[in-house]
């Protein structure tokens, strides 16, 4: 299992200490970090966590999945990772239109 959670739902008050305390009952928090608008700066709503142990993490999940945080009701599940198959999106490698 990944130590690194995903954290949805978040309240818009939610920071990332707010965070990291929510989250080191379940054991050692090497990273929090809630998601931000690169052009705000306000909270996207969602945020993960790093935990030292996947143990913890496990933990972490059963312990705060569906629970209030800031006056939400989390998701918590483990973060997936990107993928980072293909892109692009301009067909073939043609030069343009004959």
């Amino acid at each position: 299992m990944s130590n690194k959670l995903f954290i949805g739902s978040l309240s818009w008050n939610t920071d990332d200490d707010g965070l990291r305390n929510a989250f080191e009952q379940f054991g050692e928090v090497t990273d929090a970090k809630v998601i931000l608008e690169r052009d705000t700066g306000r909270s996207r709503g969602f945020g993960f966590v790093t935990f030292a142990s996947a143990e913890a993490a496990q933990d972490a999940v059963n312990g705060m999945n569906g629970k209030e945080l800031d006056g939400r009701t989390i998701a918590v599940d483990v973060a997936k990772e990107r993928s980072r198959g293909g892109g692009g999106g301009h067909g073939g490698g043609g030069r343009g239109r004959w």
